[in-house]
C-alpha cells in the first residue's frame, strides 16, 4: 500500500536531536523548513523511492504545519530543486487550523454532544454574539466558565471515554515500585505517571518503557549520546507557534492540483469535526460529490480536496478507529472512492 517515513519534528522531540542545544529553537515555519530539508536529503540518500507518488501526513497540531511543508515542497519542485519530490497531495486528520475556527466550534459541539444544556448554550449565544474565545462582557465570561468546567468533567480528546492520567513526565519518587516496574534494559531518570490499566493512556505509559528499553534503541539505530531519554511530551521545548493560519496553504495547494485528504474523529472535542467542516466551506469552493456514508460519512469538493469523518473516532481517528482509517487511506491512495 505505502512506505512510511516517520519523523520525529519539530527537532529535539522523540529521538530527534541537536548538536548544540540553540538547534531546538524552531517554530512553525523553521521547523517546517527543516522537513524539507530533510527530505531532499532523505531522496537523496534513497533516489530508488523518487518515482513513488508522495503524501505528506499527520494529526492534530502536525495537520497545521502539514500544508506549510507541502508548499515548501511544492516551491522546491517549481524552483527546479533536485532530486524533484513525486508530490501528490497531502493528508491531515483532526487538523489544528484556525483558531477562529478551532475553538468557536467547541461550544456548539459541547452542545451538540450533550455536554452543556440547552439553555446554557442559548446563553452562549445571546451573550458572546457567536465569539466563544474573547469574552466581549461578564455575561459571557460567566457562561464560557460554565461551559468550561462541564467540559472539564470529560476527556475532550474522545468525550465516550475515561478521563484518566495523560501520563506525560512526572517524576516516581518510590524507588522500589520503580524497580519493579522497569525491566533491567530500561534506565528512567523520570517514569510518567501511572494511570489505571482500563485507561487509554495506560498505552502511553507504557510507551515510555517499550521506547526507552535498549532493545528497541538498538533495533531504531539511535546512536548512543545523542537523547539520553525518549519522553512523550518534552514540555520544556522552546517552541513558537508563530503560524496563525494553514487556510492560506490548502487554499493555494489544492488551487495548484495537489489532492487533499480531510479526516476527523467524529467524537472529539478538542477539534470538533464542525470546525473542520466550517473552514473547509469558506474556502467556497463547490461539491462535486455530497455528502454520503461510505460506511463512514464524506464529502468531495472541487480541487481534490475530500473530507471524510470517522465514526467514534477520537482526536486522533487512528488510535481510536484504526480499522476504519486504514481502509479510508488504502482507497484514498489507490484514487478510489471512499
Amino acid at each position: 500500500m505505502a512506505s512510511i517515513v516517520f519523523l520525529d519534528s519539530p527537532v529535539c522531540s522523540g529521538f530527534s536531536y541537536a548538536r548544540d542545544p540553540e538547534g531546538c529553537d524552531v517554530g512553525d515555519y523553521s521547523s517546517s523548513l527543516q522537513v524539507q530539508r530533510f527530505l531532499i536529503k532523505w531522496f537523496t540518500d534513497h533516489p530508488q523511492y523518487l518515482s513513488n507518488p508522495f503524501y505528506i501526513g499527520g494529526d492534530s497540531y502536525a495537520g497545521k504545519v502539514v500544508p506549510l511543508i507541502a508548499q515548501y515542497i511544492s516551491e522546491g519542485i517549481e524552483g527546479r530543486q533536485q532530486p524533484v519530490i513525486n508530490l501528490k497531495g497531502y493528508l491531515v486528520g483532526n487538523p489544528i487550523t484556525d483558531p477562529k475556527f478551532d475553538e468557536n466550534f467547541q461550544v456548539p459541539a459541547a452542545h451538540g454532544f450533550g455536554i452543556i444544556s440547552d439553555q446554557i448554550y442559548e446563553a452562549a449565544m445571546q451573550h458572546c454574539k457567536g465569539d466563544y474565545v474573547n469574552p466581549v462582557n461578564q455575561m459571557c465570561a460567566e457562561v464560557l466558565q460554565t461551559v468550561n468546567s462541564l467540559i472539564s468533567e470529560i476527556l475532550d480528546a474522545h468525550i465516550l471515554y475515561k478521563k484518566c492520567v495523560f501520563s506525560a513526565p512526572k517524576p516516581i519518587h518510590d524507588a522500589m515500585a520503580r524497580k519493579n516496574l522497569l525491566e533491567e534494559s530500561v534506565e528512567l531518570n523520570e517514569a510518567p505517571a501511572r494511570p489505571a490499566i482500563d485507561c487509554l493512556t495506560y498505552g502511553y505509559y507504557l510507551s515510555y518503557f517499550w521506547m526507552n528499553n535498549k532493545m528497541t534503541r538498538d533495533a531504531l539505530g539511535i546512536k548512543q549520546g545523542t537523547v539520553s531519554e525518549w519522553k512523550r511530551c518534552k514540555r520544556e521545548l522552546p517552541y513558537p507557534y508563530d503560524m496563525p493560519s494553514s487556510i492560506p496553504y490548502h487554499i493555494n495547494l489544492t488551487m495548484r492540483g495537489y489532492r487533499a485528504l480531510v479526516y476527523s474523529g467524529d467524537h472529539d472535542l478538542q477539534v470538533p469535526q464542525l470546525s473542520t467542516q466550517a473552514w473547509i466551506r469558506s474556502l467556497n469552493f463547490s461539491i462535486v460529490n455530497d455528502w454520503r456514508a461510505w460506511h463512514r460519512f464524506t464529502i468531495a469538493y472541487a480541487n481534490n480536496l475530500t473530507f471524510a469523518t470517522i465514526k467514534g473516532g477520537g482526536h486522533t481517528a487512528p488510535e481510536y478507529q484504526p480499522e476504519e482509517c486504514f481502509a479510508m487511506a488504502q482507497r484514498w491512495l489507490a484514487n478510489e472512492p471512499l
